[in-house]
């Protein structure tokens, strides 16, 4: 996938000189460098001035960071070059470089022209930059991304492609002239034909169109005589006005001077094709699809019937043969010429559809002709006659009929289309024929005519090699101007045709052509680059199509025309331009580029004294100015439309092109503009210019219009309350979308308004919406809005608003999203307002929080911190005789004592928990104090058998006296857990038993297993085995089935593991033991639990090894068991039964390892 282009000096530099290579060598070292290089780096950057230099740094890390996301987006990033006839490779972000490679030729073609045409870099553009850019850049004249690339590389990849494809390289040397003007003989030359000028030596001639001297003939005419002809090219001499195309630039009067001219030969009728005059520049629709319409529809004759030798045959041919006489063209023989044979049929009437028929008629028309010595007739006759031979295949009459039309005798040819029609035609029998010496021959001529007469391109509309014949001598030539010429003529014919693909690589090189130094013009820029972007949208090539517009509305060249036609063609491609990136741009702000250029064209329009077209400039500002407000830049769309009314909407004495409602409309918009950018003052003054100025009694829409804009400007602060309303009241109905959508716009107007009576309002719509964020799991929205409106409450000193915000801002990092740095954060400002507000209640309350928080963080000296919180809690409940909070309070102060470890204050403080808890009489409470002072010792490491005092002793007898079932339940479960820990096994089966009774009389399944798991490893520990199997089958018959999580699994593997040991180790059953075994092996299995499975693997080779005596199912045992200590780097594994049974001790005191099911 490589390209190159080779060049002379390259080529010269290498096969020649004392250090030539040879060819071998040369070939070896083209395809050696050219694989060398598999990809083309593109360098990209941000430029901005008239002298394109690099922008700062902070715009090229913008850049960095668009090229970073893009790599992530593969099929827009592929979609896009291949558009540009290119293959990613790959982006290199931190380098800003991207790499693209190249298959064909006509991929790195078609990419080198559109780099040379500076599309790469406003392609990127459209690609990489935000909406916001084009708007924001516009005041900074040629700020953009300009792409670089490397001349050698890029000329290493051209080589490479072409050794691929096997093109040869040929040189052809020839002067590189291209002249204009007259010219003087040199030599004495009579004339081959009537189609040629005869010469005297010192003759002048006048140059029709373009001398090129690699052409052997170009037009002329002669100035003493007036007669137009073909001129061979060596019998003549430049005079003293030619004008050569490799000789520099015209100045700018010149320039200006054949500028006008030029326009004024395009004005003149389109419908008339001129003899021999001169048109060097045009459009592509010059003539094109309209022009056939306006055609005229030609003469219709009627065939008579007729024999060769009569008399009558003159009257029955006299119309036809006075219509095809005289010397010079009429607009009838160009509808004539360019007629097909079918055509022809249908132009003569009176036969039957044969055209043989019809052949014969012109015949003997034809030989009436010769003998009364009418030559035109003919000569056209013979054009007719050839035409028809010619659809008839019978190419050999048809080059008779033609060959004569150039031989009849005259004084000369003015009629040159029928000349160039003549030659054409007589150029495909040759063709055909394979007489490829006259076809060069002929071509010379018609490349003469059509450099000269521009309209005699129409007559190769159905066979364009001579167009091509010419374009590839011109480009072996090196004549920029003619190849120029040739493409011109290539693009106008294709597009005629209506092949708009095959029209654009002419067109582009054309563009090209005109952009390079010494200018070619065949086409005006502006409309060239127009024309090629109407062919990419056609051909969906949006990026092409929209940076074609952008370069035809900046060309110097543009006009108000190009201008709008540029914005449509943008308009058109804006959904497949933002439809890769799925992008909503109904109006892209490229438009802005645009508008800008049009209303520059409009101020021109307005001349000294004059009005302009004020209806455009006005509608193209309104635009403008819309497009600013819907990007958010508020002072640009308003200073559009001070301009607009300090140029056009001024007083109806002043202005009398824009009308009333016009100056109106604009006014009104202006003052919409004010409102939005928080002017109302400003907007009211324009207001009431705005009424002074309508009738007294005026009624229309209008009116309402600016009277609402009144109610606006007065109520913007109640229209910000209804939409705060609307939107509360769309949140109880539960249209969360439409809440969300109007709370956001009362946002937005409070923000706009200046006054502290707003504030209040300001700040609850702030916490409502951050609500509604937070709900939605929008989570940083809603702490921006909770943030915000803390702000403003501390700037307003509004205390409840500060209370308001802060409580949920705690909210959210205590409950919603966790954070106990920023939780404790703003608990600490909230104890700091209350405290300020004398609220001692919730100042308590709020030291418990903040006291909780440090717990929370487990570090020494938070929780010393959280003593501190705790005790100054403790003081305020005293103080405010809260029983309640204060006796939680004193044992929260005895739990982080034993959390710091000095116990022996812990019991004092529980003690006087206890106290201050039984004076309140609240039995309910009493309980749960009770129950949380022996949750102090249960959950520490020191002094747990205390908690078995205060569950067992003191509240579950509460519990029992005031049947609370669920205290019950729970007392029971933490002491059946506090005695197993205390190895107290038999009184611990009391209390497991009670949670069973109650488990079962509650319907709790899971703490029913609970109990059912508990009983069996108190009696497991006790030693009572059958009772321990029941139970633990009992648990597993309450597991839920099918399983859904692993942990449940994992249950099965290792309660069945214990039966299985308590059957072999215990009761002394391998088979039963074995059975039990293999179900947990199933269970292990299903979860992939490997160090389970070798366990169980081991027990079962050692049953069937050793008491069921299977070898078979041992070794497989055994074997598995081998592959799983290998996985687990296990080193060795003993099938003894000696060593399993001495290690009953061991086993017996791990017992109660065993993991339990999560308790309730």
């Amino acid at each position: 996938m490589y390209h190159i282009v080779v060049t002379l000096p390259m080529l010269l530099a290498m096969v020649e000189g004392a250090d030539r290579l040879p060819a071998y060598m040369l070939l070896y070292h083209i395809v050696f460098l050219s694989r060398c290089v598999p990809a083309l780096p593109m360098f990209l950057s941000i430029v901005e001035g008239p002298d394109r230099h690099p922008a700062d740094e902070g715009s090229q890390e913008v850049l960095r960071g668009k090229l970073c996301l893009l790599e992530a987006d593969s099929a827009e990033v592929n979609a896009f070059f291949t558009e540009l006839s290119a293959r990613l490779v790959s982006i290199n972000s931190e380098e800003n470089v991207i790499f693209v490679a190249f298959k064909t030729f006509e991929e790195i073609w078609k990419f080198t022209t559109y780099y040379t045409m500076g599309f790469l870099g406003q392609c990127m553009e459209n690609l990489l930059l935000d909406q916001d850019f084009w708007l924001s850049s516009m005041d900074q004249r040629n700020v953009g991304i300009e792409i670089s690339i490397q001349e050698e590389t890029l000329n290493l990849m051209y080589k490479g492609i072409l050794m691929q494809e096997g093109n040869s390289l040929t040189l052809y040397l020839c002067l590189k002239c291209c002249s204009t003007g007259s010219c003087i003989a040199t030599v004495e030359y009579d004339a081959g034909g009537p189609d040629e000028l005869s010469l005297e030596q010192g003759d002048h001639i006048l140059i029709v169109g373009l001398l090129v001297s690699c052409f052997e003939w170009f037009t002329g005419r002669l100035e003493r005589t007036g007669e137009v002809g073909l001129v061979m090219t060596t019998l003549v001499k430049p005079a003293d006005d030619t004008l050569y195309g490799s000789q520099g630039n015209m100045d700018a009067h010149q320039q200006a001077e054949l500028k006008r001219k030029i326009e004024e030969i395009l004005q003149e009728g389109k419908e008339k094709v001129p003899c021999a005059t001169v048109m060097t520049n045009g459009t592509l629709e010059d003539h094109s699809e309209s022009s056939k319409t306006t055609l005229p529809s030609g003469p219709h004759f009627t065939v008579h019937p007729v024999e060769e030798g009569t008399t009558t045959n003159q009257d029955k041919l006299l119309p036809l043969l006075s219509f095809l006489g005289g010397s010079d063209y009429k607009p009838d023989f160009g509808t004539l010429y360019r007629q097909t044979p079918e055509l022809l049929l249908a132009t003569f009437n009176g036969h039957s559809d044969n055209i043989d028929e019809l052949v014969t008629y012109l015949g003997i028309a034809r030989e009436t002709a010769r003998k009364k010595r009418l030559h035109w007739t003919q000569s056209r006759l013979c054009l007719l006659l050839g035409k028809l031979s010619a659809g008839s295949s019978k190419f050999s009459q048809a080059r008779v009929y033609f060959e004569e039309a150039l031989s009849i005798p005259r004084d000369g040819f003015t009629d040159m289309l029928m000349l160039a029609n003549i030659y054409v035609n007589l150029a495909v029998i040759y063709l055909v024929q394979k007489n490829t010496d006259k076809y060069f021959a002929l071509s010379e001529r018609i490349a003469a005519l059509i450099m000269g007469i521009p309209d005699c391109v129409s007559t190769v509309e159905k066979d364009s090699e001579v167009l091509k014949f010419i374009l590839k001598k011109a480009i072996l030539a090196h004549n920029k101007m003619a190849e120029a010429r040739a493409c011109f003529l290539l693009a106008k014919l294709h597009w005629r045709r209506g092949e708009r693909a095959d029209a654009v690589p002419f067109l582009e090189r054309l563009l090209v052509l005109s952009a390079e130094p010494p200018g070619v013009r065949s086409v005006r820029p502006s409309h060239g680059y127009l024309s090629l972007g109407r062919l990419y949208s056609q051909l969906s090539l949006p990026h092409l199509c929209v940076s074609s517009a952008k370069r035809a509305t900046m060309h110097p060249s543009a006009r108000l025309a190009d201008c709008l036609n540029g914005m449509g063609l943008v308009l058109e491609n804006t959904n497949r331009l933002y439809g890769i990136r799925k992008q909503e741009v109904a109006i892209p702000a490229q438009v802005a580029l645009y508008l800008s250029r049009s209303l520059s064209f409009t101020g021109e329009l307005d001349g000294v004294g004059g009005n302009g077209d004020h209806t455009l400039s006005q509608a193209l500002t309104l635009c403008l100015s819309q497009l600013f407000q819907k990007q958010g830049i508020l002072g640009r769309a308003v200073h559009s439309m001070h301009t607009l009314i300090n140029n056009h909407c001024g007083p109806p004495s002043s202005s009398g092109a824009t009308s009333s409602p016009e100056r109106i409309s604009a006014l009104v918009w202006l003052a919409w503009l004010h409102i939005c950018n928080s002017q109302p003052e400003v907007s009211l003054d324009v207001l009431d210019s705005v009424l002074a100025s309508m009738p007294e009694h005026c009624t229309t829409p209008q009116e309402g219009l600016i009277s609402l804009l009144f109610v606006l400007c007065f109520y913007l602060a109640n229209w910000a309350v209804a939409q705060a309303n609307l939107g509360l009241l769309c949140l109880k109905a539960g249209a969360k979308g439409l809440a969300e959508r109007h709370l956001t716009e009362a946002v937005e107007l409070f923000s706009e308004l200046h006054g502290e009576e707003h504030e209040v309002n300001f700040i609850t719509v702030l916490l409502e919406l951050g609500q509604h964020c937070v709900n939605q799991r929008l989570l940083e929205r809603g702490k921006i809005y909770f943030e915000w409106a803390l702000l403003i409450a501390i700037k307003s000193n509004h205390l409840d608003s500060q209370l308001s915000a802060t409580r949920r801002l705690c909210h959210l990092y205590g409950a919603v999203c966790s954070d106990e740095a920023q939780c404790i954060i703003y608990n600490e400002h909230q104890l700091a307002l209350l405290a300020t507000r004398g609220d001692r209640g919730q100042e308590g309350e709020v030291l418990e929080t903040i006291s909780q928080l440090y717990l929370s963080l487990g570090t020494e000296r938070a929780r010393r911190l959280a003593l501190d919180y705790t005790k100054r809690s403790l003081g305020i409940f005293i103080d405010l005789g809260r029983k309640e909070k204060e006796a939680y309070a004193w044992l929260q102060a005895g739990k982080i004592y034993q959390m710091l470890g000095q116990t022996e204050l812990v019991d004092l403080y529980v003690q006087v928990a206890q106290d201050v808890g039984l004076s309140t009489g609240d039995t309910t409470f009493i309980l749960q104090l009770l129950e949380a002072a022996g949750d102090v010792f249960f959950n520490s490491n020191q002094e747990r058998e205390k908690a078995v005092c205060f569950y067992r002793d003191r509240a579950l007898p509460i519990a029992v006296r005031t049947s609370s079932t669920e205290a019950r339940l729970r007392l029971s479960n933490k002491l059946v857990e506090l005695l197993l820990k205390l190895k107290l096994y038999g009184e611990a089966v009391e209390y497991a038993q009670a949670a069973l009774d109650i488990s079962v009389t509650l319907g709790n399944r899971l703490n029913e297993r609970v109990a059912f798991h508990r009983l069996a490893t108190l009696y497991h520990l006790l030693g009572q085995f059958e009772l321990a199997e029941h139970y633990y089958l009992k648990t597993l018959s309450l597991c839920p089935t099918p399983l859904e999580f692993d942990e449940e699994t994992l249950y099965y593997v290792r309660v069945y593991q214990t039966l299985g040991d308590i059957i072999f180790y215990d009761l002394k059953d391998p088979y039963d033991a074995a059975g039990y075994y293999h179900l947990g092996l199933a269970a292990a299995m299903d979860l992939g639990n490997k160090k389970s499975q070798l366990k169980l693997c081991t027990r079962l080779a050692m049953i069937y090894h050793n008491f069921l005596v299977d070898r078979e199912l041992s070794l497989f045992f055994y074997q598995k068991a081998r592959a799983f200590a290998s996985d687990l780097n296990v080193r060795r594994i003993n099938l003894s039964p000696d060593q399993n049974f001495s290690s009953m001790s061991q086993y017996k005191s791990n017992r109660v390892s065993t993991q339990e099911p999560t308790t309730k």
